[in-house]
């Protein structure tokens, strides 16, 4: 008898998070279990958590809700996006001070580069995110004393497959996985071994003295 289909694992994901590898290795270990990648905002991720519509979410601590768990991933540096041509293109590296004077954006991050490429003003961000937003009119330069950002695996009720997930994202092996498990072909039969031949036997020759 076929096995039913499984219910779609959704993994919601934010603006800069690249979970293409981490979906390929499910994929591998999990092939009756579909995984669905889906882009939201934010809001949107926890939303989809608290929902049920996701059973993990990549997104940047801290949590907006106390009621899901997550675990720490990696960190993330901060860029500054400036109109092209601006001074600090021609520099490698900005300090948070060589900004004062600007008018820094910070409301929604697509919408500060659309207003940076206007020569509205200039924006700080993940270096991940200004990455996912590059344009040929601003340009990104990393900023030396800038706050770091922190990605994070969260999720709202512990399953076997958010374990799997887990697992997964911090690299575990597939020997170690709670992966489907592949089916052993049997080992071929050892022929047996033919018996001994046994030593003729007799009346002992007495010892010499």
């Amino acid at each position: 008898m076929a096995e039913p289909p499984h219910e779609t694992f959704v993994v919601a994901y934010v603006l800069g998070v690249t979970p293409g590898k981490w979906a390929g290795i499910w994929n591998d270990r999990m092939p009756r279990h579909p995984l669905a990648l889906r882009p939201c905002s934010p809001a949107e991720a926890v939303a989809a958590l608290l929902s049920g519509e996701a059973q993990v979410a990549l997104l940047r601590l801290p949590l907006a809700d106390e009621a899901l768990s997550s675990i720490p991933l990696y960190f993330e540096k901060p860029v500054v996006v400036v109109p092209k041509d601006h001074a600090v293109e021609a520099l490698d590296s900005v300090a948070l001070g060589d900004l004062v004077g600007e008018t820094l954006l910070d409301t929604d991050w697509a919408a500060d580069v659309e207003l940076v490429a206007a020569n509205v003003g200039v924006a700080v961000m993940p270096q991940s995110v200004a990455r996912a937003l590059s344009r040929r009119d601003v340009v990104a330069r990393p900023v030396s004393d800038g706050a770091e950002t922190q990605v994070a695996l969260a999720w709202l009720t512990t399953t076997p497959e958010v374990e799997e997930f887990i697992g997964i994202v911090r690299g575990r092996t597939a020997n170690s996985s709670r992966g489907e498990p592949t089916p052993k072909t049997p080992k071929p039969a050892k022929a047996p071994r033919p018996a001994r031949a046994k030593r003729p036997t007799g009346p002992r020759k007495p010892r010499r003295r």
